[in-house]
């Protein structure tokens, strides 16, 4: 929404300040059409050119993101807290057979149908029941280190493939300008091919072709590299809930109090989805 928003700004002021100060807005919108078909036109061009289908269509869904915001919410980042910090007890007082049940086929779950958003994100999941399958076949035999370095190994993998859209989107607000040359370079070869005809014309045609140059800017650094850094905050803070887990299960294996677990993951979360800690100790509690 505040993408929307902001890009309405943008463009009221560009186009309101222009013509406020005495610009004649007809001949840019008359030029408009034809320059963005030359920019836009290479601009997917390259974007098929450089990226395989899968990342195409990530890019898309990047672009989703732009406009939704953060996947997760305040609710989400106590709800997970709580639902691994409570497979961890079980593992701790029940034994591995008890959680195995859980981990093996979390749809069946009646512990993850308790918390249906952090089943739907599938990622997540499988990073909570991988880990607890791989302590489980282990029988505790593992060194705590060594699972804090495959679940590292597992969001590392995965934060790279999670920032592949804001990447792509980046490198098309990078080339936009570029685009826009080309496009006013061309109009200016068009110019020059009617060289005999009156100036009123000549200066109509060359102001179309600094159209072209004007958009691919415009573009590039007032709309496509502000949602590629806007998508860059988005992923950063879908990555916390991925912290979280790790902390309440290595904070757990190294047998610490569950307030401390609580609190370690906790206070890895930005302020924005940061619950307090009587708060989530009552979550705990199922208050």
């Amino acid at each position: 929404m505040f993408a929307i928003i902001g890009i309405v700004i943008l463009l009221v002021m560009v186009f309101g300040g222009f013509a406020i100060t005495g610009g004649a807005l007809g001949p840019v919108m008359h030029a408009i059409p034809h320059e963005m078909l030359i920019i836009g036109g290479a601009a997917v061009g390259a974007i098929v050119t450089g990226n395989s289908m899968h990342e195409l269509k990530v890019l898309g869904g990047g672009f989703a993101r732009v406009l939704k915001g953060p996947k997760h919410n305040k609710q989400d980042h106590i709800d997970v807290i709580v639902l691994t910090v409570r497979l961890m007890k079980i593992l701790r007082s029940e034994g591995p057979v008890a959680l195995e049940s859980h981990v093996n086929d979390p749809k069946s779950s009646s512990l993850f149908a308790e918390f249906p958003r952090i089943l739907g994100n599938h990622a997540l999941t499988d990073l909570i029941c991988d880990t607890l399958t791989l302590i489980v076949v282990s029988s505790g035999t593992l060194e705590v280190h060594a699972v804090e370095d495959v679940m590292d190994n597992a969001m590392k993998t995965h934060f790279h493939e999670f920032h592949e859209p804001q990447h792509a989107i980046q490198n098309l607000a990078d080339s936009l300008p570029a685009l826009g040359i080309v496009a006013a370079v061309l109009g200016v070869v068009k110019t020059m091919g009617s060289i005999d005809k009156p100036p009123s014309v000549l200066g109509e045609m060359i102001g179309s072709a600094l159209v072209g140059t004007f958009m691919g800017v415009l573009l590039a650094y007032g709309i496509v590299a502000p949602m590629a850094g806007r998508l860059k905050q988005i992923n950063d803070q879908d990555e916390m809930i991925f912290h979280c887990v790790k902390q309440v299960i290595i904070a757990s294996l190294h047998g610490w109090p569950q307030p401390l677990v609580v609190e370690s993951a906790r206070s890895g979360l930005g302020h924005a989805f940061r619950p307090g800690l009587s708060e989530l100790l009552d979550a705990m509690r199922g208050r």
